[in-house]
């Protein structure tokens, strides 16, 4: 099993059933922009102190696994 599994959650009435962070209302899509803003882990965890590393790290894999599945499907 994946270990983001456990971390990140869909669910349909939550921010229009986007992938969130354990069911709170911080998306997969937050993090990704706010490190591609070149926030880094430590900015995001100080202005969003219920995240964790593992948060972060979590969202980084389900997009590259996203990424991936997109891929596979245009091959």
């Amino acid at each position: 099993m994946t270990a983001y599994k456990k971390i990140i959650t869909i669910q349909p009435g939550k921010r229009g059933g986007k992938p969130c962070i354990r069911g709170m209302r911080i998306t997969v899509y937050d993090i990704l922009k706010w490190l591609a803003s070149d926030m880094t882990t430590k900015d995001i965890i100080a202005d969003f102190p219920e995240l964790t590393k593992e948060d972060i790290l979590a969202a980084l894999q389900y997009a590259a696994d996203r990424e991936y599945q997109h891929l596979v499907k245009a091959a």
